[in-house]
């Protein structure tokens, strides 16, 4: 994991990297993705470092979603999907947990993405739900 110092989200946030600054609170901040899907794809992020989504305090995640959602509204995008990853195997590149709000226009532009579902084995999924519930 990258630290604060090195990361690269941190120094944006810092003002040490230009953005294209969209929104700043004193927990979020916004910017346009400058390697866009489709016209209005944005980042949102927590001024708190942390790799993984486990690793950011509760009011820091709380006060992301609603910036995401005035993204949504701000960028008019009737379609769109908003992402976030954790780890190498699932596509998380920059070690800072990120959301992105990707408008999806049409078929061409915004994100792809495939769902390969699985066969379901109901007597598993009851004996993997009383495992994860016991741990909440």
């Amino acid at each position: 994991m990258a630290s604060s110092a090195a990361c690269i989200f941190c120094k944006i946030v810092k003002g040490d990297i230009p953005s294209f600054k969209l929104f700043e609170s004193d927990k979020v901040f916004a910017f346009l993705d400058i390697n866009p899907l489709s016209k209005g794809h944005a980042l949102v992020i927590p001024k708190h470092h942390g790799a993984k989504l486990s690793d950011i305090p509760d009011d820091s995640l709380a006060a992301l979603l609603p910036v995401v959602k005035k993204l949504v509204l701000a960028t008019g995008a009737e379609d769109y999907n908003v992402l976030q990853n954790n780890g190498r195997i699932a596509h998380q590149e920059v070690d800072h947990v990120h959301f992105h709000m990707i408008p999806k226009p049409n078929e061409k532009e915004g994100m792809g993405i495939s769902w390969p579902q699985q066969k379901t084995d109901m007597d598993g999924l009851k004996v993997l739900l009383a495992e994860i519930k016991s741990k909440m």
